[in-house]
């Protein structure tokens, strides 16, 4: 029983792994809001090295249509508006020297219908990996066959997991619907 209750653990942090990729995906995605967020995928050559935007720089969020991106030294401005500019957000940067900042534009129909089909696609992605956990734990708990444990304790274990895929694949949706409302919301 030691072995089964592994996997069924095993089982549930892969799925909550799936969430929590699923979570930081979507927070990537611009609902219309201004989230500091939004810049975590770009970095910047920092003496000679790829560095996080958000280890070379504050990112703050004074109202919901500006970014303020204040680097820690002057010297790497220059930089930081290029990663940004060559950044897929479509955002363009102006700089006073000492900060950058980002203006977001309103959002249009057509753009949030673009941005609920990436969430949607990521939220599928999500449902995938805990599918694929699923998979693997039933796979482990059926080779528990031949290490002498009962048919029956499999089968349970083997419920328990389809009732743990089921709670988070709801979660999954949960999730996508709250995105999806703030991002149809003007």
């Amino acid at each position: 029983m030691e072995e089964i209750k592994f996997y069924l653990d095993s089982a549930k942090e892969g799925m909550e792994n799936a969430i929590s990729r699923t979570i930081s995906a979507f927070s990537k995605v611009r609902a219309g809001k201004a989230n500091p967020a939004m810049l975590d995928g770009i970095s910047v050559i920092y003496y000679g090295n790829q560095t996080p935007l958000n280890q070379v720089a504050s990112i703050n969020t004074p109202d919901a249509r500006t970014i303020i991106v204040k680097p820690w030294e002057k010297t790497v401005i220059s930089d930081i508006e290029t990663a940004l500019i060559n950044s897929d957000l479509g955002l363009n940067p102006q700089s006073d020297g000492e900060t950058i900042k980002l203006f977001l534009p309103p959002l249009t129909e057509e753009r949030r219908k673009s941005l609920v089909k990436t969430i949607k696609g990521e939220a599928e992605n999500g449902k995938i990996s805990i599918r694929n956990v699923r998979k693997d734990a039933n796979d482990d708990l059926k080779k528990l066959k031949s290490d002498g444990v009962s048919e029956d304790d499999i089968k349970r274990a083997e419920d328990q997991v389809q009732k743990l895929t089921d709670t988070y694949t709801a979660k999954i949706d949960e999730i996508f619907s709250a995105k999806e409302e703030e991002i149809m919301t003007i």
